[in-house]
């Protein structure tokens, strides 16, 4: 199985760059301001999009997401809205990865194989369903990458030696190390802190490793790329959307967060 994501980290290890992943949420403040934001990503240095599905009850993120997904909500978006996004994102753009980044209750409610079919047919490549463990693989894990979807698993400073190998052990596409305990937007990521973890990962996996949490500056970005593989930013964006930037202010502030990332 090669995925658009898998692609992408190829021809990013080819050229000695650094990946940049940006994160926002589908449908926040509502499905046209996000579809325009979304389309505008790639040209604004985005190599991986990351897309927010809401949920009511986001356990693993700060109130700046928290707010985006009740935005989001408040305006109507559901999963089939969400997939409806990355259809009419792919009618533009038949290579960027999206990466599908929410809870396991809506994908449960609508059915694992129906959600796969649907998800690969909206042009989604990857998931990130932060509240299923390892344990849990043959539930969603195991059919995503059957059905050619990447699984991507996060690491944390919590997952020591004796864990980490249940948690590379099905993932693929990438490893997104959280690099702060805690939630989304809570404290800022220090490249000192990550950098050892980051090798301890590597050492175990040929996959990418994705550092995300606490970046919000384009030399935050610049300094985690460069210990790493790319850095995520979310909240830093998500906070601009929030605070009711244009678009296109939105995104000029995400293109001077990847080009720190890809100065690294």
């Amino acid at each position: 199985m090669s995925t658009r994501i898998d692609a992408k980290f190829a021809s990013l290890a080819a050229e000695g760059r650094k990946a940049f992943v940006a994160y926002v949420m589908a449908g926040d403040p509502d499905f046209d301001t996000s579809l325009e934001i979304v389309r505008g990503l790639p040209d604004a240095g985005v190599d991986v999009i990351e897309l927010g599905l809401p949920f009511t009850d986001p356990m693993a993120d700060g109130p700046t997401i928290q707010l985006a997904g009740q935005r989001a909500l408040g305006s109507g978006m559901t999963l089939d809205r969400t997939l409806e996004l990355a259809r009419a994102f792919r009618e533009n753009d038949s290579t960027t990865p999206i990466v599908m980044m929410g809870y396991y209750n809506p994908i449960y409610a609508r059915g694992v194989d129906q959600f796969l079919s649907d998800a690969k047919d909206a042009g989604i490549d990857g998931l990130i369903v932060v509240d299923l463990p390892p344990e849990e693989d043959s539930e969603l894990c195991l059919p995503a990458q059957a059905a050619g979807l990447n699984f991507i698993r996060l690491a944390t400073p919590t997952t020591d030696d004796a864990r980490l190998p249940r948690v590379l052990q099905n993932t693929s596409g990438f490893v997104y190390y959280v690099s702060i305990t805690g939630i989304t937007g809570a404290a800022e990521a220090e490249a000192g802190d990550v950098g050892p973890e980051v090798a301890r990962i590597k050492a175990a996996t040929d996959l990418p490793v994705i550092v995300g949490f606490g970046i919000n500056t384009p030399e935050k970005a610049r300094g985690i790329a460069g210990i790493a593989d790319g850095a995520v930013v979310g909240s830093a964006i998500v906070s601009r959307i929030g605070a009711g930037d244009a678009p296109a202010d939105v995104l000029k502030f995400v293109a001077t967060l990847s080009a720190g990332a890809h100065s690294a």
